[in-house]
């Protein structure tokens, strides 16, 4: 099987965030923190508990904010010894503590300020296949948090064979359904009926390198659109159905219930090997499936 650290991790982080503008305005939508973190760092170390450590962040927005919190990253998470009694000459260091800092590499790479998703991952791929070779790589969306198991999910990719493996999960209504006959008569009213709801695009996809041919650097090109839309008609995209965690950050409701989860100690996607309150994951709701869903 695959070895994950050889997988790089390209992660969407370019968009304005236009739907929770209340926070967006001040900081990339990735930046928006859940309980102090920002909700990028909470995916990139969901990743990084399965074995990940080669991320490329294709920004765009306000990504010279991405670049700082990078940049300061290891003076965020470390103590700092600076002493200057004698000279100040003397060189400040990271003092010992019990910091766990990840060992991971980090490229944010400006994509544009307009780019759509297929651009920026086009342009990514061109500037990371200069200096490094892979066969395989991974996709996923700078605001969506999941308990999927990613090993099992790339075990799955690899085996189907199929250029591409995105992650399935279930679009859950936020409101009761009617089923209504002429003359608007309701012959029913189903409270968010979970058994009709299907498959949707949850992001963590896993693509082999021949999915590159679909993919350019022209500005314009969105992933969910021609490229995917064309490899699933080719038969080439399968879906990885996963029916445990998982919510997208889209709006200041969707950034209140995930800080809730946090602040109450029941937040299914952090690593079982980090400082919180453990939760087991969701690996008894998945199990791989042969068709294909995209939004």
């Amino acid at each position: 099987m695959l070895n994950t650290a050889s997988v790089p991790v390209f992660i969407l982080a370019g968009g304005y965030g236009t739907r929770i503008s209340e926070e967006s305005q001040f900081k990339p939508k990735p930046m928006i923190e859940v309980g102090g973190i920002p909700i990028l760092v909470h995916i990139m170390r969901h990743y990084y508990a399965h074995g990940f450590n080669n991320f490329i962040i294709c920004a765009g927005y306000k990504a010279v904010e991405i670049k700082k919190y990078f940049m300061y990253y290891q003076v965020l998470h470390n103590d700092l010894d600076m002493d200057h009694r004698v000279s100040f000459d003397e060189a400040w260091k990271f003092s010992e503590s019990e910091s766990t800092q990840e060992k991971w590499r980090v490229r944010v790479l400006d994509t544009g300020l307009n780019t759509m998703t297929g651009g920026r991952i086009g342009k990514a791929i061109k500037a990371v296949a200069r200096s490094e070779s892979f066969e395989h790589f991974a996709v996923t969306y700078g605001d969506g948090l999941s308990d999927v198991d990613l090993r099992r999910e790339l075990d799955f990719h690899q085996l189907h064979g199929r250029i591409g493996t995105v992650l399935g999960v279930k679009n859950y209504a936020r409101y009761g359904e009617l089923s209504t006959g002429e003359n608007g008569v309701v012959r029913s009213f189903l409270e968010k009926p979970e058994d009709k709801q299907g498959f949707i695009n949850g992001g963590f996809f896993f693509f082999r390198r021949g999915f590159e041919a679909l993919l350019s650097a022209d500005e314009s090109l969105v992933l969910e659109r021609e490229p995917l839309m064309k490899l699933a008609a080719q038969g080439e995209l399968r879906f990885y159905r996963h029916l445990g965690f998982w919510h997208a950050m889209d709006t200041l409701r969707d950034r209140m219930t995930l800080e809730k989860k946090w602040a109450e100690g029941d937040a299914p996607w952090v690593p079982r090997s980090a400082h919180f309150p453990e939760k087991a994951q969701g690996n008894s709701n998945e199990q791989p499936h042969e068709n294909s869903h995209h939004r």
